[in-house]
């Protein structure tokens, strides 16, 4: 009997090496990425050097999004700065005090686009609970929150979001200051602020800037964080010369198993998976477009 079990245990095969999150995204087919439209990325070039590229999200925020692509387009931010690092919060930028001419066609008192209808948003539920929203999930390559009897859904400010700054009154933020996430999600500020996309590539542009000494996380007067030489369009930008990026399709099987490793981290280090995970805690992967294989 002894001699049988051990023979049996020489036989059972060995348990499956468990799939890391990056593992699944590096192995995820083509057909699962979406590219990026170039008119859907904002190009942040610094003085001296540097560069943040945003994703926007105009399925969300859509006359914020038409506002800064008429701003960047108008080259209204041509010579403004980072003015604003608050620790474990936010890196703002725009042109602070005065500023050049708004193009006309910008709406100065947009609507609140701080939600939108559930309709037409295939979301796919996170599957764990949130102490912010009714529900979360991914929709289009973003993470939202939705409310069922509302049928309201909303983009939240994740680390390495981008919101439209304003005064108290919902419809001051036209667009022409923008603010990225560097620090603890304050999801808080959900549904209070217009959401218009992410940074996708040069978050520590912002994030390693020195933090401001005045209240909030303001530069004081006659000082900034950063000087801002351009902000482009893509678009605008020589084929040679744009950038080009994919999100993972977040309907797709790989993005499931993606999330479901996240939740359940099994590896060499994790001993003790989780068994959850925080939006925030499970971003869209994003990526450099692949440049394509040459064939021989």
């Amino acid at each position: 009997m002894i001699l049988l079990l051990t023979l049996a245990a020489v036989a059972a095969p060995a348990p499956a090496k468990p799939v890391t999150p990056s593992e699944i995204v590096a192995k995820a087919p083509a057909a699962e990425w979406e590219t990026v439209r170039p008119e859907d990325l904002l190009v942040i070039d610094y003085d001296g050097g540097g560069r943040t590229i945003i994703e926007l999200a105009p399925a969300f925020a859509p006359v914020h999004v038409a506002n800064i692509r008429a701003l960047a387009n108008g080259g209204y931010w041509t010579g403004s700065s980072v003015y604003r690092v608050q620790d474990n919060y936010v890196a703002q930028w725009g042109v602070n005090e005065g500023g050049p001419a708004v193009p006309a066609s910008v709406v100065k008192r947009p609507p609140a686009e701080y939600s939108r209808s559930v309709k037409g948003l295939a979301i796919r539920p996170l599957g764990f609970s949130d102490p912010y929203a009714a529900r979360v999930g991914h929709a289009l390559g973003w993470p939202v929150a939705w409310n069922p009897k509302t049928g309201q859904a909303n983009l939240t400010h994740c680390y390495g979001m981008v919101g439209v700054g304003r005064d108290m009154a919902p419809d001051t933020g036209m667009g022409g200051e923008l603010y990225a996430v560097i620090g603890h999600a304050p999801r808080h500020l959900d549904r209070n602020i217009a959401l218009v996309g992410r940074v996708v590539e040069g978050i520590e542009n912002l994030s390693a800037l020195p933090r401001g000494t005045e209240a909030l996380g303001f530069y004081k007067t006659g000082t900034v964080a950063r000087l801002i030489r351009t902000v482009r369009l893509a678009s605008a930008m020589p084929a040679t010369e744009r950038p080009s990026f994919q999100v993972m399709k977040t309907g797709s099987a790989s993005f499931g198993a993606y999330v479901r490793a996240r939740a359940n981290r099994q590896d060499q280090f994790f001993n003790v998976p989780a068994g959850g995970v925080d939006l925030c805690n499970a971003p869209v992967p994003v990526r450099r477009t692949p440049a394509p294989s040459s064939s021989r």
